[in-house]
């Protein structure tokens, strides 16, 4: 499955990347499939081939995550654009699907860092960097081992993995989490959901050059669609 535009005009793209896709190139990625030079070879713009931009590429997405991102086509909308997530003026919502029973509405604080023992792994440490999410349950599907709930995320900071290990924090991992559910866990979610269950399901930013607000949305994909339906 390919990378979708799903809007573009003179000064950014919005895509909406699939899972399995990694947001940037790195020398690690050289079989995988990559957005970034996905849009660098299928169109046309001033900052394609810029590699010290990222080809545009303004905000990453993990590998399994599927949904939204923005690729700016100049600098000046990469600059503004980066300086607006730096700012805390974008606003983002995820779905995700987590083991448990989880009620309401609610929000987390709680520092993100690295883990000095697994560095490619995050978790909530004394050190770690300010971290802020908001939740609010979509709905809760019972069944075996306490059910599953559907939760909308609203991330006001942007720590890596911040919201899956927000998640874990609570207690209610996100389903088929390799890092944060834990192994065994995880290798029972994967055989009836087939990957992690997390979507940048919506994004909200101000224009870069008509100043006005704008958003953009993204349906929840037939991977994750199907094992709802399962849950039903």
């Amino acid at each position: 499955m390919e990378p979708k535009i799903i809007f573009q005009d003179e000064f950014f793209f919005i895509v909406d990347k699939p899972s399995g896709w990694i947001t940037n190139e790195a020398d690690t990625t050289t079989t995988q499939p990559v957005l970034q030079t996905w849009v660098r070879e299928n169109y046309d713009y001033p900052l394609k081939g810029d590699r010290e931009l990222r080809d545009g590429v303004v905000h990453r997405l993990d590998k399994e995550t599927s949904g939204i991102v923005i690729v700016a086509k100049t600098k000046e909308a990469f600059e503004k654009l980066q300086s607006e997530f730096k700012n805390r003026q974008v606003e983002k919502t995820y779905t995700a699907l987590l083991h448990g029973k989880l009620e309401g509405a609610g929000e987390i604080k709680a520092t993100v860092g690295r883990l000095p023992w697994r560095r490619d792994r995050f978790g909530v440490t004394p050190g770690g960097r300010e971290s802020h999410t908001f939740y609010k349950v979509l709905k809760f599907y019972p069944g075996e081992n306490a059910g599953h709930t559907l939760v909308e995320f609203s991330p006001k900071t942007g720590r890596t993995h911040q919201i899956r290990v927000h998640a874990k924090h609570i207690g209610h991992a996100i389903v088929a989490d390799e890092f944060y559910a834990g192994r065994k866990t995880a290798r029972n979610d994967r055989k009836w959901c087939p990957r992690l269950f997390l979507h940048a399901a919506s994004i909200k930013f101000i224009h870069p050059t008509t100043n006005k607000i704008v958003e953009f949305k993204s349906d929840l994909p037939e991977d994750l669609e199907n094992v709802l339906s399962k849950l039903a």
